[in-house]
């Protein structure tokens, strides 16, 4: 029985109904008592974090850990109030940098390809750039379980503005498509959710990142732009750093993988810039599926 999918919608719906201000307090201080609980996904915080900043330990750990949690809540809270949130308010709330980069690819006939690590609250600023920039929007998404939740977050996606497309046989196509439309193209880079990607080094350790963003820019000219949005407050701070370099220098296999680790690189510096805002809480280097022990409180 599923019952995960009416829990997610009747927690949208009750964001919704709720004033803000007990929405933002809430669903923070909810996720990080969720922290204190022993589980796989504590752990992957835990390991994720180290390799940031090795020399976290003891309670400092655990400070950080309980920030990241926080950081998600506030993340899951805001995102289902946006549909609620005034249009007004939606702009006063969102600061940025480095937005003429996406204005210089559309002018040249391009959607850009935004490669962001699941950080901060990205999906603000999609419907900030819908809503006020007038910047049709694309994002690719995993598919996850139940289905009926998958289609659910595509449906809430939708009614915000944003283009879908489904990681799948058709996504290629469909996001060649989009970017001769010009749309901003959101691609989530710092998790290889199918563990086929490109080798790269990531915060000193090998592992794989998904090879798309490299292989999309390379076939179609499209600036490759690294991207986070962070919180800080109530603001939403946009960072766009300038294009990566995606010309031709060897074979297509040896370009891909070069511009893939440059796309790694450009994910530490965004990550390291506020690495408790950093939402990524599932195994993604292979020593994370081989040392997979007891959570250590």
């Amino acid at each position: 029985m599923d019952l995960v999918t009416p829990a997610y919608r009747g927690a949208s719906a009750l964001a919704q109904m709720l004033p803000g201000g007990v929405v933002d307090a809430a669903a923070p201080e909810i996720a990080g008592w969720a922290s204190w609980r022993a589980s796989e996904r504590r752990r992957m915080v835990e390991r994720h974090q180290r390799r940031v900043d090795p020399r976290l330990t003891g309670s400092a750990l655990r400070r950080r850990v309980r920030e990241v949690y926080r950081s998600y809540g506030r993340y899951y809270g805001e995102s289902f109030r946006l549909p609620a949130i005034a249009p007004a308010d939606l702009d006063a709330r969102m600061t940025y940098e480095g937005y003429e980069h996406i204005v210089a690819a559309r002018e040249g006939g391009h959607g850009p390809l935004l490669v962001l690590p699941h950080l901060g609250s990205w999906e603000w600023s999609a419907y900030w750039l819908t809503r006020f920039e007038h910047v049709p929007v694309t994002a690719v998404v995993e598919r996850i379980d139940p289905p009926a939740l998958f289609d659910w977050f595509v449906a809430f996606r939708e009614s915000i503005g944003m283009h879908i497309v489904p990681l799948g046989p058709e996504a290629g196509r469909r996001m060649v498509a989009a970017i001769r439309q010009r749309h901003a193209i959101a691609l989530l880079s710092d998790r290889d959710i199918g563990r086929s990607g490109v080798e790269v080094t990531f915060f000193g350790e090998t592992t794989t990142l998904p090879s798309g963003p490299a292989v999309l820019a390379l076939r179609t000219g499209a600036p490759l732009l690294p991207t986070a949005v962070y919180d800080r407050g109530r603001i939403h701070h946009g960072v766009v750093r300038p294009p990566i370099p995606v010309e031709r220098r060897g074979s297509f296999r040896d370009d891909v993988g070069r511009i893939t680790q440059a796309i790694a690189g450009e994910l530490e510096v965004l990550i390291r810039a506020a690495p408790e805002q950093w939402h990524l809480m599932q195994p993604n280097w292979p020593s994370d599926w081989v040392d997979r022990g007891p959570v250590q409180l």
